[in-house]
């Protein structure tokens, strides 16, 4: 089901079962980690408050929660159903070590931007995190065994410290690096709705995201053509753009889910 999740980005996974006065967990995994992610089943349109965030099941009772990548430790959920029913468990997340990986040859003004792009880069961060907050209520992450989006060498890893030209980045790396020939096609990992579709953002160039339902997304970086638009349903193993490194990149498409 969601086999290309554990494959590509190594994830663990819970279950918290419905209905909310039945069994309230069952464990699919022996240890839950940092970086890994939560699916929480219960009554449709149950709220869940976990680490400070809300979130809303949708309306088959489902919901996907990444866990941070630093996350770890003793952390409370709380799952309060349409009636007003309340449960509550304790997580224990164990911590993960995570590589070092070095990138040289990245254009410098994407190591260290210049002032006159800084307005630029902060609207884009905003644009992204607007598109991910937009979570469509589809079955895809469920109905759809995911796929890989293309073939290509594994060449950067989910929550590495990057130091780009010897330069620390300042913040971990957020997803899977695969690299392909320029111009290779990328194909839709499973099905959902595009809700960003980009040519050029500065640092990640094309890029798309692409939501399959109840807080699953997959994103897609550096390509040299962007082939869908805002708001377009596309199915799995449909083509969406072609592999490239255009914004802060070398030689590679990253993929994140």
């Amino acid at each position: 089901m969601l086999n290309y999740l554990k494959r590509a980005v190594v994830l663990c996974c819970l279950f918290l079962c419905l209905p909310l006065s039945a069994q309230f967990i069952t464990f699919t995994e022996k240890q839950y980690q940092s970086g890994g992610y939560i699916i929480v089943q219960a009554a449709p349109r149950s709220s869940v408050e976990f680490l400070g965030k809300s979130y809303l099941l949708d309306s088959k009772g489902y919901l996907a929660i990444g866990l941070g990548r630093d996350v770890s430790g003793k952390h409370r959920i709380t799952i309060t159903s349409p009636s007003g029913e309340v449960k509550r468990s304790t997580l224990n997340i164990a911590s993960r070590q995570y590589k070092v990986q070095r990138v040289n040859g990245v254009p410098p003004s994407r190591v260290t931007p210049p002032n006159a792009v800084a307005k630029r880069i902060a609207a884009e961060a905003a644009q992204v995190r607007e598109a991910r907050a937009n979570v469509g209520d589809y079955d895809f992450w469920r109905t759809d065994t995911f796929q890989w989006p293309i073939e290509g060498r594994v060449t950067g890893v989910y929550g590495s410290e990057r130091f780009y030209n010897g330069i620390a980045s300042g913040s971990p790396h957020w997803r899977i690096d695969l690299a392909a020939p320029k111009g290779e096609p990328v194909y839709a990992p499973a099905g959902g709705k595009i809700v960003l579709a980009e040519d050029d953002l500065y640092y990640s160039g094309g890029t798309i995201i692409l939501d399959h339902g109840a807080g699953v997304s997959s994103t897609f970086l550096h390509l040299s053509s962007v082939d869908v638009k805002v708001g377009q349903l596309v199915k799995k193993g449909e083509p969406i753009a072609a592999v490239g490194s255009t914004g802060r990149s070398t030689e590679y498409t990253s993929i994140g889910v």
